[in-house]
């Protein structure tokens, strides 16, 4: 029959990388929302097509 040890190992293998998965997943989606929420500093509005630079 099976070993009990390797079925055990495996499962706690599985477990780890499923956490660290999920882990990853919502650390970079609150990144994510933290750097959306946040207004750019000295954003300014595109200029305006009668204030643009020449560009011929």
């Amino acid at each position: 029959m099976v070993d009990e040890s390797e079925n055990n190992l495996g499962n706690k293998a599985a477990f780890a990388a499923g956490a660290a998965i999920g882990s990853a997943a919502v650390a970079a989606a609150l990144l994510f929302v933290k750097r959306r929420s946040k207004p750019r500093p000295n954003a300014a509005p595109p200029p305006h097509p009668e204030d643009a630079p020449e560009t011929d």
